[in-house]
């Protein structure tokens, strides 16, 4: 029947075109497939635990994040712009400052402040790193290590996003070690001078103020120093090459006899545990962006799926596909419950560094499982930036590694577990 069939359209040039048009409409998926609502991704009702304000952050970052950053940010990332004009639209949302309290910060529930990070990286990796960033790292150092002037000069226009911020701590030669950071701070009279390189430093070419993290020179203990855009002797050279998070900029830093004012040392930085106290409160966040990519892979496969004909009928009637949904759905099921349960211990002020730390090492390797899944459901178009998977896929590779690698974390837990630390 099929050598009947390849002979009859090899004689019939006009049949043949007709039989693969009919083929194309078959096998054509919407450009836009319909919405996930995001219930039918919460296969043990953790909605039902959401408060009312929980909820309605979610569903508002979740609506921003499809009707502004989708749309626009594969042009972005393809040619590695950043979307500076996505700024205002984020800063009108009032999510910036999170869980901080005052300063005109939303003083939001860990819960809430994780389902927003979740969103915006269902969005995009690159806006939730730079939010991150801005919002996370920067602003909860100077709001766990600032005193109070400094909280009220440089929270509220974070806050309003008026002012970015930047979190200056890695080091080419100290990635995994960087509490061995060379970058120093020598007190002068009035002024600290900072002389010192920085590496993968995010918004650090756009930053108005930076959090740099250098060793006090009498006492060789870390201190954070806030650094303020245009200071003399400080440079940013924006990183080229990336394959993943293309639409927002590291940067590598280079500080040369930089004076900072004595009130902008952090008055409670004394030491690498205070910079530890910041890492392990932001680290639960990256938990959460794991979770963000696998959902937004998650759901374009499965919707992939049930819109994609091939041999006759779409290819989520088939076992294999559905196997790999099934499997896929509840790796993503276990990361949302590891986040809300941690996100309870936090809000308790129960939750370790090494509990952070097991969010993020579980959740990473299994968000990047997820993506390399929905890649492979997608098939050849799971390539293309337009379905939106590869991006997630890339990004993902990024996710894996910062904020501690993968065996970091796992030997953050295994001090945790054994009493013993395994590295220096």
């Amino acid at each position: 029947m099929q050598r009947a069939v390849r002979l009859q359209t090899r004689k019939n040039p006009a049949s043949r075109a007709g039989l693969v048009k009919k083929a194309a409409r078959k096998a054509a998926v919407p450009d836009t497939p319909r919405p996930v609502d995001p219930l039918d991704t919460d296969f043990y009702l953790l909605d039902e635990l959401l408060t009312a304000k929980e909820r309605a952050v979610r569903d508002k970052v979740r609506a921003f994040s499809d009707a502004e950053v989708v749309p626009v940010i594969n042009e972005y990332w393809e040619k590695a712009q950043f979307p500076f004009a996505l700024i205002p639209k984020i800063a009108k949302l009032g999510i910036a400052g999170a869980t901080i309290k005052g300063y005109g910060c939303p003083g939001m529930s860990p819960l809430a402040a994780g389902l927003m990070a979740q969103e915006l990286s269902r969005g995009d990796g690159s806006i939730s790193t730079f939010f991150g960033v801005h919002s996370g790292l920067a602003m909860t150092s100077i709001a766990y290590l600032g005193n109070a002037a400094q909280r009220r000069r440089w929270l509220p226009p974070m806050a309003r996003m008026e002012k970015i911020g930047a979190f200056a701590l890695t080091e080419a030669q100290h990635g995994s070690d960087s509490l061995l950071l060379e970058t120093s701070a020598v007190r002068k009279g009035e002024h600290w001078v900072i002389n010192g390189e920085k590496k993968w430093i995010g918004n650090g070419s756009i930053a108005d103020v930076l959090v740099v993290w250098a060793r006090d020179a009498e006492t060789d203990q870390v201190g954070a120093f806030l650094v303020e855009r245009g200071s003399p002797g400080f440079r940013a050279e924006v990183m080229t090459g990336k394959i993943a998070k293309r639409a927002v900029w590291q940067a590598e830093l280079t500080f040369k006899n930089v004076k900072v004012p004595l009130e902008n040392r952090l008055a409670k930085s004394h030491s690498f545990k205070d910079t530890a106290k910041v890492l392990t409160a932001t680290r639960s966040a990256v938990g959460w962006e794991a979770i963000g990519h696998a959902l937004a892979c998650y759901e374009a496969a499965l919707a992939y799926a049930k819109e994609r004909e091939q041999f006759g009928k779409p290819i989520a009637s088939f076992q294999l596909v559905q196997s790999k949904l099934a499997r896929m759905l509840s790796e993503l099921t276990a990361m949302q419950l590891i986040c809300f349960r941690l996100a309870q211990l936090s809000a308790e002020h129960k939750m370790t560094a090494a509990m952070a730390s097991m969010a993020k090492m579980n959740n990473a390797k299994k968000a990047r499982w997820i993506a390399a899944s929905a890649r492979d459901i997608l098939g050849g178009v799971g390539i293309l930036l337009e379905n939106h998977v590869a991006r997630h896929q890339a990004d993902m590779e990024a996710v894996f590694t910062y904020e501690g690698t993968d065996s970091i974390q796992s030997l953050i837990i295994g001090k945790e577990i054994t009493g013993t630390q395994a590295f220096a």
